[in-house]
């Protein structure tokens, strides 16, 4: 079995508090990213981009039904115009002349049906224009707030960054201070099990939480002091103090 002097057994708790601290780092920077306001915003912006796309389009549809009214207006006012001028210019058979007066008569009544649909369509524009800068407006609202929040978490990100850059270097020099094969040891435990080593205080393993069988406190009882005994339910080494049984 793996031997290591009980001083240094006894340093791997220093090393284990360094890792619970790394982890606690882990667990809030998870718990950062997964925070549950994006997930609602993210998607209410998406749907509010997606609504203006629509509205985007409505007013596309208004302004070009309201520039045909009103290319249709403008052309049965140059007709009348053009029929008018010729009636006052007073040339041309009775008859011609007569002609000319009915069609200018129909035409500015083609003129004020054709006004009314260009009142219509300019309202049409209007109410759609009005929706789609509504609109815009809450995309443009959502989005902040949503910076907002990523900012928050962005920075509260880089502190835990900072603070958990800081433990791990000084976790890589402690480390440097054991032998190899004792801190291969101690990674593998760490790596598999998410604990390194645990204190075994009074029969009970505090990696975890568990008081050991007595068959397990007999087994340990015969090991050496230097021989390397894990937790058979963490997994983790199990450091023993004066105190331990």
């Amino acid at each position: 079995m793996a031997k290591a002097e009980p001083g240094e057994q006894m340093r791997l708790l220093d090393v284990a508090v360094l890792d619970g601290k790394l982890r606690g780092l882990d667990v809030q920077a998870k718990a950062l990213k997964e925070d549950p306001r994006l997930p609602d915003l993210h998607s209410g912006l998406t749907v509010a981009k997606s609504d203006l796309v629509v509205l985007d389009t409505a007013v596309s549809d208004a302004q070009r039904a309201l520039t045909k009214s009103e290319d249709d207006v403008a052309a049965v006012v140059a007709r009348i115009e053009r029929d008018e001028a010729k009636l006052n210019s007073g040339t041309g058979l009775s008859k011609d002349l007569m002609a000319l007066q009915s069609e200018i008569e129909s035409l500015t009544n083609r003129r004020g049906t054709l006004e009314d649909v260009e009142l219509e369509a300019m309202e049409a524009f209007e109410e759609a224009t009005a929706k789609a800068q509504a609109e815009r407006e809450l995309v443009a609202q959502m989005q902040s707030v949503l910076d907002e929040v990523l900012d928050e978490v962005r920075s509260k990100l880089g502190a835990l960054k900072m603070e958990r850059d800081a433990i791990l270097a000084e976790r890589t020099g402690l480390a440097a201070t054991f032998a190899p094969d004792l801190m291969a040891i101690y990674d593998r435990s760490l790596a598999k099990y998410g604990v390194g080593a645990a204190r075994l205080f009074h029969g009970k393993s505090e990696g975890s939480g568990m008081h050991l069988s007595a068959g397990d406190l007999v087994d340990i009882k015969k090991a050496s002091p230097e021989t390397i005994v894990m937790c058979p339910d963490s997994g983790a080494i199990l450091v023993r103090s004066a105190d331990w049984g």
